[in-house]
């Protein structure tokens, strides 16, 4: 596959503005966390550079390899705390949004997990990592052979 085009070359105000929401989501959300779900998300929409890069990511700050391999399998694995199941749950949810939006018992399981305020930033990190996925996916943006 050849890579379609450079977003943050063509439009690099709105490249910037996504850039903009994952550091403010980076700045509130808990690091292995935020990593469970990008790689989450990002597992769910077929996105080979962000899984490759949110691995590495994970595993360079002390992340197991059992638990970044158990991802894709989560709700069989033990590997994941009640709260990170309940992130990954309101993740899959979120990132696979149909035609009647997130069931309120996934909604509500994340909920006692966080305040609105925790649970908003929380929200925000999905919705920045489907953001993520869908301009490398569409874009065909490839994962570098060696790092």
């Amino acid at each position: 596959m050849t890579q379609r085009m450079n977003v943050s070359k063509v439009a690099p105000e709105a490249y910037q503005a996504v850039l903009g929401l994952e550091r403010y989501v980076r700045a509130r959300v808990d690091h292995t966390l935020l990593e469970l779900i990008k790689i989450r998300a990002s597992v769910i929409n077929g996105c080979a550079y962000c899984v490759d890069m949110h691995t590495r990511d994970a595993l360079a700050a002390g992340e197991s390899s059992r638990r970044l391999f158990a991802v894709a399998t989560w709700r069989e694995s033990t590997f994941f705390t009640e709260q990170e199941r309940a992130a990954l749950d309101l993740t899959d949810a979120v990132t696979r949004l149909g035609e009647h939006g997130v069931p309120d018992d996934v909604w509500d399981a994340a909920a006692r997990h966080w305040s609105e305020g925790e649970l908003a930033d929380l929200l925000l990190a999905i919705a920045t990592i489907n953001v993520w996925n869908r301009i490398a996916v569409t874009t065909r943006l490839e994962a570098p052979e060696t790092v």
